[in-house]
């Protein structure tokens, strides 16, 4: 079949999207590629039909749990062959996996970047018969990125390995991701050893339907109820559609987990039904709020950054940012989840002195002192029991809570230090928990039906099972403990039990969902002495971080251009025109006196002149003004007054 045949039958549709045609026939032509398609852009297509195209095992490389199941999961019920194996999985059900996809020719099989340098895998390749290689998240690839991850630097090794396994096969790698500045393009690039005759495929970054539009406020939860409040009262107001359709719905993203449920009370108390999400909440708090949201039954969620990656919610009319992000990398993101469906939606953020302050702490606190990051490693040793030279290759359940309060930390301090010794390589915290059980029969059916020492109850367990999911005999299937309690009038403590019997004796195989955040040690456990943080960890993602911070703080607090042409430099991409709709373009440039702009400009000589070569971040929060500042400094700039050198600027000498 050919692409778009495959593209008809798998998924209905008649011809491809914007730039997807190019990315896959470059792929099918064997090429190295690099597609950058921005959020809601298809990307899992842009791999999948040349995938199903080229035939044997693709192999998709991915940082996020949650999403290689649910990718896995979509493919199963399209008929393709799929698997997942992630974090969570004992060594057999890894292992059972490996052989299955040998022995009944599986078409993708989904791997986190830390898969890679097992020598499980490195023993398969031989067998897999793999024809291509998938890095999806391509940026985490980046130390220039804003959300690099180590492991992903090991991607290159494994395409060297692969090759060594099968010499003859020439295996081509596709890379994709949806934000990526011009450094990280070049950077993706390079880390995967793209060959000669490679690709780059990038989709212009502007969504016609979507208006990004920042509202500067000294209140800003009375804002954003005004806000949300009319918005309703406005979509109520359509009657040409359903209730659903003109409602839509909005996603509020704040930056702590205590502000999701403070503004989502503040919100239902003024009559603006709204839940709310973060990482801690248990999995079946999780699914039920989601749930609730995607079918319209509460239109607001206030959420962290937790939220989002992998909802595809087509009517999400507002995306509305209480807080400010670290980078416009993640506000384009975020704000790139509303209007999916090409209607006009919003991206509102609400710039505030607190909002400011926020991000001005956040970056402050991301970065404790060393000595701080190893003594939090050498509390991990005493908390879990691991001696010098132990703990290699093992997995903990994490409760930062309990942790903090043992040792009498912030969970703050104690979160950016377990950051940074993950980027250092030396652990890895992995925030995902296994959000769904799963089990599988053990036995015959024969078996399975003549077991006669089992209580009623468990009896209906099993007959639950067996009629509301399908191979469980060939595959763990992920179940809810609620649905069978619910076919089997059970609580779900009662079918937990029951299942936990029946896993003893070895009738089934259930794995109950994992709530807790994990920290795997991915090098055997050193004396603190030898812990080091190497400069590229810290220093220079610092410096990154900062540069990202005055980014985003001069999206906020200036009003010199077009926001859309303001996000889209960033990215690289010029735009030859204004957007017309932003808060920009609508009200004009704001005017600022001139005694007020000679004032600044001596603000920064004298500080400039006594300082030295200065960031713009350090300006900023020794001389103020963010509304003037960045465009003050680019007049000077231009004029000649000033120099900017290595993000630093100085007086022209």
């Amino acid at each position: 079949m050919t692409a778009s045949e495959i593209l008809k039958k798998y998924w209905g549709y008649d011809s491809f999207r914007s730039l997807q045609g190019e990315i896959v026939a470059s792929v099918l032509a064997g090429h190295d590629t690099l597609g950058l398609l921005p959020t809601g852009g298809g990307k899992s297509i842009t791999f999948q039909v040349p995938g199903l195209s080229i035939g044997g095992l693709t192999l998709v490389v991915t940082p996020l749990i949650s999403l290689m199941k649910d990718q896995a999961d979509h493919l199963i019920e399209r008929g393709i062959k799929a698997a997942a194996i992630y974090m969570g999985m004992t060594r057999d059900e890894v292992q059972e996996t490996y052989d299955k996809v040998i022995a009944e020719h599986y078409n993708f099989l989904y791997v986190s970047p830390e898969r890679l340098q097992t020598q499980m895998l490195l023993n398969k390749l031989p067998y897999l018969d793999i024809r291509l290689l998938v890095v999806d998240e391509a940026h985490c690839i980046s130390q220039w990125g804003y959300d690099f991850r180590p492991p992903y630097l090991h991607i290159a090794d494994f395409r060297v390995a692969l090759q060594n396994s099968c010499p003859k096969r020439d295996v081509p790698c596709i890379a994709l991701t949806a934000t990526a500045t011009p450094d990280v393009v070049k950077d993706i690039c390079d880390k995967l050893h793209f060959r000669a005759g490679f690709e780059v495929h990038q989709a212009s970054f502007v969504r016609p339907n979507l208006t990004y539009t920042v509202i500067r406020t000294d209140n800003p939860i009375n804002q954003l109820r005004t806000f949300l409040d009319k918005f309703r009262v406005e979509a109520d107001g359509n009657a040409d559609d359903s209730q659903e359709t003109s409602a839509g719905a909005a996603i509020v993203y704040v930056r702590s987990r205590r502000k999701t449920q403070d503004v989502a009370d503040t919100l239902t108390m003024s009559g603006i039904p709204a839940t709310f999400y973060h990482a801690g909440l248990s999995a079946k708090q999780k699914e039920e709020r989601q749930e609730a949201w995607m079918q319209g039954k509460i239109p607001v969620i206030v959420a962290t950054n937790a939220f989002g990656m992998g909802i595809d919610k087509p009517n999400v009319r507002v995306v509305l940012h209480l807080d400010l992000p670290p980078s416009p990398e993640e506000y384009f993101q975020e704000a790139g989840r509303a209007g999916r469906d090409g209607l006009p939606a919003t991206a509102y953020l609400l710039a505030s002195p607190e909002s400011m302050a926020g991000l001005l702490n956040h970056l402050q606190s991301s970065y404790p002192e060393r000595d701080r990051i190893r003594m939090v490693y050498e509390r991990l040793a005493y908390f879990f029991q691991i001696e010098p030279g132990a703990g290699f290759n093992s997995t903990f359940e994490f409760d930062i809570y309990k942790f903090c309060a043992a040792y009498k930390l912030s969970a703050q301090e104690v979160y950016n230090s377990l950051r940074i010794l993950t980027m250092a390589g030396y652990i890895r915290y992995i925030e995902e928990p296994e959000s769904r059980s799963r089990v599988m029969f053990t036995c015959n059916k024969e078996r399975l039906y003549h077991l006669e020492q089992f209580d009623a109850e468990c009896q209906r367990i099993i007959n639950g099972l067996l009629r509301l999911y399908t191979g469980l005999f060939a595959d763990f299937v992920r179940f809810s403990e609620d649905r069978i309690a619910a076919f089997a009038h059970l609580t779900h403590d009662e079918v937990y039990q029951k299942l936990l019997l029946l896993s003893r004796f070895h009738v089934l195989h259930y794995v109950p969902a994992r709530q807790m955040p994990c920290i795997y040690y991915a090098r055997p456990r050193l004396d603190t002495d030898e812990v080091t943080i190497p400069h590229n960890v810290y220093e220079d993602r610092r410096e990154r971080d900062k540069a990202r911070a005055e980014a985003m703080l001069d999206y906020a607090f200036t009003n010199d251009e077009c926001r859309l042409r303001k996000l889209l430099r960033y990215f690289g991409e010029e735009l030859d025109h204004t957007c017309g709709k932003c808060d920009v373009c609508t009200s004009g440039k704001s005017t600022v006196s001139d005694e007020a702009k000679q004032t600044l400009r001596d603000m920064i000589l004298s500080y400039l002149n006594n300082n030295g070569p200065t960031s713009t971040f350090q300006l900023l929060t020794k001389i103020g003004h963010p509304e003037m500042l960045s465009s003050m400094l680019r007049e000077m700039i231009r004029n000649g007054e000033i120099v900017l050198n290595k993000n630093k600027v100085d007086i022209r000498k």
